[in-house]
């Protein structure tokens, strides 16, 4: 009796720790599936999908309806359904109805989208288990102002706004920063938007002796002003933000026009992942790679807080994530530690990354 006993209870242990580490990781996407980010809200459920296909992962997609009814009713739903983390949101309202009913629940998450500074500088006052895959609302103009004021230390420049918000948020952020560091532009102003030509505005800087021009404003503006710099010999480079990927109108923009963004991230993902995509006839636009890659993530802190025996949410801190758009690693407050921006240069046809910058 006591030999069949024993054999029986192990054979009952190894079924119980079979059946344990075969649970699969249960992970939440919550995106916008309906109504105007639906083509976005698409993009992350694709990207999710596929990456949980390669890593062995379970999801839940729900749509949070890019609001805070429908973020709020997705957090209820994937708290229910207990899952290990949540990935996705692009909505502001969504994601701070839902990061409360998450919390109470245990459940970290990695937005994608959402850059509200709000989510992350808040974090130690609300305790969301907040994680950003992506730039924060003023990384950009940082980004700007830093490397701006490091390649132009020895230029005579020049600082434009369009007088939107954004345009003048970044052209402040890069002033001070200039002035910081014992820069001082020789030209300074505030430029009208949308007109067919900056003939005057070019014979303003060219006068002043601006040899490069930062200019907070559109696409469409910087490139006509680049237009014009050429026809009046001006020999003026021009620079501006993420507004520069949008492809300008009738004009072009004018060859070395700079413009620091993050790259494109089919430009730099890993070529396997790219092949999976191809293989399945995916395009990976716009937030599908990050969501592959945040899926990614949840799958190898898994594995650490496995191993640590410490929550999911303290395996996302201060480690270093091997993903397909390359390293990531979260800071103390959820925000990624390394800039995403990067210098790019326009060659005739498209930005191409300025390797000496």
């Amino acid at each position: 009796m006591r030999p069949g006993t024993t054999t029986i209870a192990l054979l009952l242990w190894l079924s119980v720790a079979g059946g344990a580490s075969a649970q699969a990781l249960l992970v939440g996407i919550a995106a916008p599936l309906s109504g105007p980010s639906a083509i976005l809200g698409k993009q992350i459920a694709t990207g999710a999908s596929l990456a949980a296909q390669a890593n062995d992962v379970d999801i839940k997609t729900v749509d949070d309806a890019c609001s805070a009814d429908g973020g709020a009713a997705a957090a209820r739903e994937l708290a229910a359904a207990k899952v290990n983390m949540v990935v996705g949101f692009l909505c502001t309202d969504a994601i701070e109805a839902a990061l409360p009913i998450l919390k109470d629940a245990n459940i970290p998450v990695i937005t994608v989208g959402v850059r509200t500074e709000s989510l992350t500088d808040r974090r130690a006052k609300t305790g969301w288990p907040i994680y950003r895959l992506g730039p924060r609302g003023d990384d950009e103009r940082n980004a700007v102002a830093t490397t701006l004021t490091r390649l132009w230390q020895n230029e005579l420049f020049a600082i434009i706004d369009d007088g939107t918000i954004y345009g003048r948020e970044m052209a402040e952020t890069f002033r001070a920063a200039a002035e910081q560091a014992a820069l001082k532009p020789v030209f300074t102003d505030t430029f009208r938007p949308q007109l067919d030509n900056q003939i005057g505005l070019i014979g303003r800087l060219k006068k002043a002796g601006a040899t490069h021009v930062f200019a907070g404003g559109d696409g469409d503006d910087i490139a006509i002003m680049g237009r014009d710099a050429a026809q009046l010999n001006a020999g003026i480079v021009f620079a501006g933000g993420e507004n520069l990927r949008t492809p300008p109108g009738d004009v072009p923009y004018a060859v070395g026009t700079l413009m620091i963004a993050p790259p494109e991230w089919a430009d730099i993902a890993d070529p396997k992942v790219m092949q999976a995509f191809a293989g399945q006839k995916i395009v990976p636009d716009g937030y599908t790679l990050p969501a592959y890659a945040a899926v990614e993530i949840a799958k190898a802190a898994s594995g650490l807080s496995e191993i640590s025996a410490k929550p999911l949410a303290d395996a996302l801190t201060g480690h270093d994530f091997t993903t397909a758009i390359g390293p990531v690693r979260f800071d103390g407050k959820g925000d990624v530690s390394q800039s995403l921006y990067r210098v790019f240069r326009f060659d005739g046809t498209r930005f191409v990354h300025a390797e000496n910058n």
